[in-house]
């Protein structure tokens, strides 16, 4: 074997001297690789955990901002919660024409005595407790836009289907209500009861004065006379002889005698506007004069002349009248919302500001007990008066929009047409 030599020697403490050196270098780059393993696995669980919380951020409100990157991600969409309610929808129900569920009764608004203007000194005013009362609606044909109604003493209850051409009839026990057709061209405006229970029609379409009997139906048309121009028939009344009398908004009143069938017509004496009519227990008649702003007494004896009484309020707009038991004449004034009375005994007159904010006085009548029953469309009610006590009581009708252009009753009911709802309503004042 041969001896090792100097320069084996020195390649062997050149290769202690690598390898003395490859160790720490090796060890640097195993730490230095383990380092950026960390790194990126630390960088790797940053990144999904941003991931999922972008994932499962909920939407924002309207309106509001969020101090996160809105970034590319997509919040995921809710879907919307079905709630019990709509499992619980009722189709679309059909108009009701053959029977009608009774209304609840609104609640009764008082109102604070009214203040009247007079001639004389109001007495004084106890303040009253509210009256209970019901009210109950009557849906009849759509479309038919019911005017006048007319409660008759057999139970059967009258309306002008003023769009319809025709007189409408209701039962009010079984909801039911049919049509006579009045003829080619009817608009029936008016409708009362006059002797046998018949209905009598003032149709502004026919330019005529209609009977329908309430047995037959048998429908009875008495033109006004040839030469008469359309005179826009509104209303009429019986005086006590029995002769019917009625209005013409153009301008005209007339009469027609039930005996002969013959009719009259004569001008009004302050031109346009004559509208509501009554009749007083003695007999007398009145009208109210809408455009004229007055009232007027008809000489029935005379066939036609007429005496005017003006309200205290100018341009009032005097609509309908009615008598109560002592023949004072109940006036709604339409233009001032407010309600008129002209005692013909005294000649005095008063008036009351109905209640509300611009009140609007369209139709009038005085039941059995001498209370006063009043349209008032701004607030949508009908409003009862009593005199003695000179106060309001506001009752708001069932439906929006009702619309009541006349009132009519009998003992313990008090009717009106809503010709905004093609319904009549009653309100039972008990008996």
């Amino acid at each position: 074997m041969r001896a090792p030599s100097e320069t084996d020697a020195n390649l062997t403490g050149m290769r202690e001297l690598r390898l003395r050196t490859a160790k720490p270098v090796a060890a640097a780059a195993l730490a230095i690789l383990a380092l950026l393993l960390l790194v990126q696995a630390c960088a790797a669980s940053g990144e999904s955990r941003q991931m999922e919380a972008t994932a499962t951020t909920a939407p924002e409100a309207p309106g509001e901002s969020s101090t996160a990157s809105r970034g590319s991600a997509t919040p995921t969409p809710i879907a919307p919660r079905e709630t019990a309610a709509a499992a619980s929808v009722a189709p679309q129900a059909s108009p009701i024409v053959t029977s009608i569920v009774p209304q609840p009764p609104p609640a009764a608004t008082p109102v604070p005595p009214a203040s009247p203007t007079a001639t004389t000194a109001p007495a004084s005013v106890p303040t009253p407790s509210p009256v209970s009362v019901q009210i109950r609606e009557f849906p009849v044909a759509p479309g038919s836009h019911p005017h006048d109604v007319a409660p008759a003493p057999d139970g059967t209850v009258w309306y002008t289907a003023q769009r319809s051409g025709a007189l409408g009839s209701l039962d009010p026990a079984t909801g039911q209500w049919r049509h006579i057709a009045l003829g080619p061209g009817s608009s029936p405006h008016g409708v009362i009861v006059g002797p046998y229970g018949a209905a009598w029609v003032t149709d502004s379409g026919l330019n005529a004065i209609v009977r329908v009997d309430p047995v037959t139906e048998k429908v009875q048309v008495f033109k006004l006379p040839p030469e008469t121009p359309s005179v826009n028939l509104n209303t009429a009344a019986f005086d006590s002889a029995g002769i019917l009398w009625f209005t013409g908004q153009r301008g005209y009143i007339g009469h027609v005698h039930l005996e002969t069938g013959a009719v009259a017509v004569v001008e009004s004496p302050q031109g346009s506007g004559p509208y509501g009519i009554t009749s007083t227990p003695d007999g007398a008649v009145y009208y109210a004069s809408l455009a004229g702003s007055h009232i007027a007494k008809i000489d029935t004896a005379t066939e036609g002349r007429a005496t005017v009484f003006e309200p205290p309020t100018p341009n009032q707009g005097a609509r309908r009248v009615w008598s109560d038991s002592k023949g004072r004449i109940w006036v709604s004034e339409w233009n001032a919302g407010q309600l008129g009375m002209y005692d013909p005994s005294s000649g005095n007159w008063k008036e009351w500001r109905l209640p509300g904010v611009q009140p609007r006085a369209y139709a009038v009548y005085v039941d059995d007990r001498d209370i006063v029953w009043v349209s008032e469309w701004s607030t949508n009610a009908l409003v009862r008066f009593d005199p003695q006590r000179e106060q309001f009581m506001a009752y708001p009708l069932p439906s929006p929009g009702a619309n009541v252009r006349q009132i009519l009753g009998r003992p313990g009911e008090v009717w009106a047409a809503e010709s905004g709802t093609d319904s009549l309503v009653v309100i039972r004042t008990g008996p």
